[in-house]
């Protein structure tokens, strides 16, 4: 059995709960976006709080297509995006357009453990495929593809969640082949291919639709606020053409258009692009803070390896240790931590734990990684 899966809001005052995966509140750029719903709401008529077309207001996709061109150098059109709230509401829509009870689909062992849930909501059996640094494992891969076929690949390619790395240019092509070979698609969730703190990234799937088995997701939570409830989906035009005959967007029009539009002007005006150098400045500093605080506390107790983007540390401890247990016992200790298995289709990675810099400044890190090091003992 898997442990149990939360999500990790707000924790009690004092609490250092380094298993929040969500920016902290400096980070929210309420100036931002009330400088941006200004500009919209200045010139707004009457028809922009109507439903909206279905795949999103033309105006933001083109400036979505602009903001991504430059941020994947590569030339991204309007006609391959599609609105969605997010990126589990995206997880979600395309469960229900991409596959059908009963199907098999392929996810990354260890994976984003609320992926499974929405998976499995939509009746979906989950294969897990092993991943290393370099990302999914192609050799796994072709393995599972004797025995299974997927309706479609679940993967985090560029600053994994848990595990923190990024799949090699290489292996993405591999990826994209062995798409076309066995017929699946690629469900690629990539909400963090824009937070690099060093050097970018391979090239995202998002740049690869040509294909015709990609769907990139991307979402504004990471890179603005999670409260926009706001993301896209990138790909080609017949999958997006399936997308947009799904019931519920034939009823409801555009999944989140207020939203859109103020983050439209957002990107038009360039407070997007200035806030996203703000973030990576930050989350520089808070990688070189918590890294450090694991070198100064658990040097030769567990394996580990400085991220350089995204959100997460893995720490991989001895298989005698079970970190699920040791989440209450952190909690009396003022911290906390995500365990193991709940990234695990399998139920495995006992002895494994995530750890998020997102959610608080380098002193808080230091502290809370201090208060978790008598767990071990």
């Amino acid at each position: 059995m898997a442990g149990t899966v939360t999500f990790d809001g707000a924790p009690p005052p004092g609490t250092i709960n380094l298993g929040i995966g969500q920016p902290s509140a400096d980070l929210l750029p309420v100036d931002l976006v009330r400088q941006a719903s200004e500009s919209f709401f200045d010139n707004a008529q009457p028809f922009e709080l109507n439903y909206g077309v279905m795949q999103g207001d033309e105006r933001f996709l083109r400036s979505l297509a602009g903001f991504l061109t430059e941020g994947y150098g590569s030339a991204a059109t309007a006609d391959e995006l599609f609105v969605t709230g997010g990126n589990s509401q995206a997880l979600d829509l395309a469960s229900v357009v991409f596959a059908n009870p009963g199907d098999t689909v392929f996810v990354e062992e260890p994976s984003y453990f609320l992926a499974f849930q929405i998976f499995r909501d939509h009746g979906l059996k989950l294969v897990g495929v092993p991943v290393d640094d370099d990302g999914i494992r192609i050799d796994a891969l072709r393995h599972e593809l004797t025995s299974h076929k997927p309706a479609f690949l679940y993967t985090i390619p560029s600053y994994h969640n848990p595990g923190g790395q990024c799949t090699s240019e290489a292996r993405r092509q591999q990826v994209v082949e062995l798409a076309k070979k066995h017929d699946f698609l690629i469900l690629a969730d990539e909400v963090y291919q824009l937070l690099y703190y060093n050097d970018a990234p391979p090239p995202a799937y998002g740049t690869m639709t040509a294909s015709n088995r990609v769907v990139s997701l991307g979402s504004f939570s990471k890179i603005l606020a999670p409260g926009m409830r706001l993301g896209w989906i990138q790909t080609s035009s017949e999958l997006r053409n399936r997308l947009m005959a799904s019931g519920f967007i034939n009823s409801g029009g555009s999944i989140n258009h207020i939203s859109s539009h103020i983050v439209r002007h957002a990107i038009d005006e360039g407070l997007l692009v200035s806030h996203l150098a703000k973030l990576r400045g930050a989350y520089r500093g808070r990688v070189e803070a918590m890294d450090e605080a694991l070198h100064t506390h658990f040097d030769g107790l567990a394996a580990w390896a400085r991220p350089e983007g995204g959100y997460f540390f893995w720490m991989r401890f001895d298989d005698s240790v079970s970190t699920s247990p040791l989440r209450e016992k952190a909690r009396k200790l003022e911290t906390g931590f995500q365990s193991g298995d709940v990234f695990s289709s399998k139920g495995q990675l006992g002895n494994c734990l995530r750890l998020s810099f997102a959610h608080y400044n380098a002193e808080d890190i230091r502290e809370g990684i201090a208060r978790m090091r008598p767990l071990f003992d």
